[in-house]
């Protein structure tokens, strides 16, 4: 399969300077000012809460994150338009975003890694300035494929070997929803897509029937029916349910597939998209058989989402291949991943990094300062037992000394580790400005998604009640933490 990065799209090369919130602007703006717009500052990226009550998320948008770093230039068209803001920004000031590039570092995930609450997924080291100008844009691409790739992974655990296909276009939230959708839902176990421009993007395989529109176009279902056979003989899957699924419907497509097998052609499939799809999917097979068209398929539509293809499994439902739109591609059960950008570490008055936290009332906001890495410990059993975040360059991991793994939230919850392998989940994307990541492919993405699964027990990949996957923070960093909320949180007086 194709890479986007090498398409040449002009959909993947859009100026994307302005994709961001007002507050990104003057708070630069106001780091110009004051002089500290240079200071270096690390910021990490992750979700507080898994969606959809999973046990994991697939992490997914890198691709599109490097597009728009890559290309991330102010135009002399911005530059007219923030001149007219009423901030009335200094001339000097709108002169340097003429000059911007990116210069600062990125490390990241992988697309189709595996990843758990509280850990970072992408770090950006660099001015104050300029990691503050990609936070929205990289909150937007992660949050949003992040959360489709997750639920085409859950369907995908439910739909086992069958057949899955991407139909959500109509029903996205706009074009760009429905292509990086389209390649979010390949990333998470898809096997195509309806959507024409993702696939020549992407180079994900299209496939298609027709409406219903087409039967009623005719004078009949059965002229329908040939006349497509007739134009498409290599590619026919019917939609049978126009009129009477199971009297005229299926009948009429049998009359079709045996003109189909006379010029020597198989007819691929029939499609039902309303109706009890268990009973008519069943009744279906058993009229094809007897007719000797077992090789015909049966393919399934009509809001179908992990639990609706459940349940139709568990009732017999004699379905080949699903396919999922609207739930899927809007998420509809959890719109929204919740991915959050927060300052771990900023450059001092003497010059040192100094680790940064943000205190809250609620607790599951209070963020872990310091610049981190994460680990996949993995055991003896060559399963994952937890996730292991550090400070660079922590001495345990780096001997192979025993771990200590503890529940940052309940500290006495804790388990020792002495045979394991580390595998470092954050891979350097950008440094110093230039890209030395490589993107892979999605066949190659798809096959990492695939290992990845792999590593977990099934406990932590079931669909209802996962077992929740360790996330742990080494001592390391849990004690900077401590000793930064007692900073900062001074013991009331009464």
């Amino acid at each position: 399969m194709n890479s986007a990065a090498t398409t040449g799209d002009d959909e993947l090369n859009r100026e994307l300077a302005l994709h961001t919130d007002k507050y990104q602007i003057n708070m630069m703006y106001a780091h110009w000012v004051n002089g500290t717009h240079k200071r270096r500052a690390v910021f990490e990226a992750y979700f507080r809460k898994l969606p959809f009550g999973n046990g994991f998320a697939v992490f997914a948008g890198l691709e599109r994150i490097v597009n728009y770093v890559r290309n991330l230039r102010f135009s002399e068209e911005d530059i007219r338009y923030l001149s007219e803001q009423e901030e009335n920004y200094a001339p000097a000031f709108l002169e340097d975003l003429l000059q911007f590039h990116f210069q600062g570092t990125i490390y990241s995930m992988k697309e189709g890694a595996l990843v758990f609450p509280e850990e970072p997924l992408i770090r950006v080291e660099g001015t104050i300035m300029e990691a503050q100008l990609v936070e929205t844009a990289i909150l937007n691409f992660m949050n949003f494929q992040t959360l489709i790739a997750t639920k085409a992974s859950r369907i995908k655990q439910v739909a086992g070997d069958d057949i899955l296909l991407e139909f959500g276009t109509r029903r996205a939230q706009e074009a760009d929803a429905a292509i990086w959708g389209t390649r979010a839902a390949y990333i998470g176990g898809f096997d195509a897509t309806s959507n024409m421009l993702a696939s020549r993007m992407f180079g994900i395989p299209a496939k298609g029937t027709h409406a219903h529109s087409w039967v009623q176009s005719f004078g009949s279902e059965q002229e329908a029916f040939d006349t497509y056979a007739k134009v498409l003989p290599d590619g026919v899957t019917l939609l049978v349910d126009t009129f009477d699924t199971l009297r005229s419907g299926v009948p009429n497509a049998i009359a079709t597939a045996k003109k189909l097998e006379a010029a020597g052609k198989r007819m691929n499939a029939i499609r039902l998209d309303s109706g009890d799809l268990a009973y008519l999917s069943i009744q279906a097979r058993k009229m094809l058989d007897e007719a000797g068209l077992q090789y015909v398929k049966i393919v399934a539509s009509n809001d179908l989402d992990e639990n609706t293809i459940s349940n139709l499994k568990l009732q017999g439902a004699a379905i080949d291949t699903w396919g999922v739109g609207t739930q899927l591609i809007t998420a509809s059960d959890q719109p929204s991943l919740g991915g959050v950008y927060k300052l771990v570490e900023i450059e001092s008055k003497d010059g040192e990094m100094v680790p940064t936290i943000k205190i809250s009332s609620n607790p599951e906001k209070v963020s872990t300062p310091g610049k981190k890495d994460v680990y996949r410990i993995i055991g003896t059993s060559g399963r994952a037992l937890a996730d292991y975040i550090c400070f660079p360059g922590e001495d345990a991991l780096q001997s192979g000394r025993p771990l200590k793994l503890f529940n940052p939230l309940h500290p006495y919850l804790q388990k020792k580790v002495d045979r394991y392998e580390a595998l470092p989940m954050l891979e350097p994307i950008f440094v110093n400005g230039f890209q030395v990541y490589t993107l892979p492919g999605l066949d190659e993405i798809r096959r990492y998604h695939k290992e990845q699964l792999s590593l977990f027990w099934p406990e932590y990949l079931r669909k209802l009640n996962p077992e929740v996957y360790r996330v742990n923070l080494s001592e390391r960093v849990w004690n900077r933490k401590q000793e930064l909320i007692k900073e900062h949180m001074p013991a009331d007086r009464e």
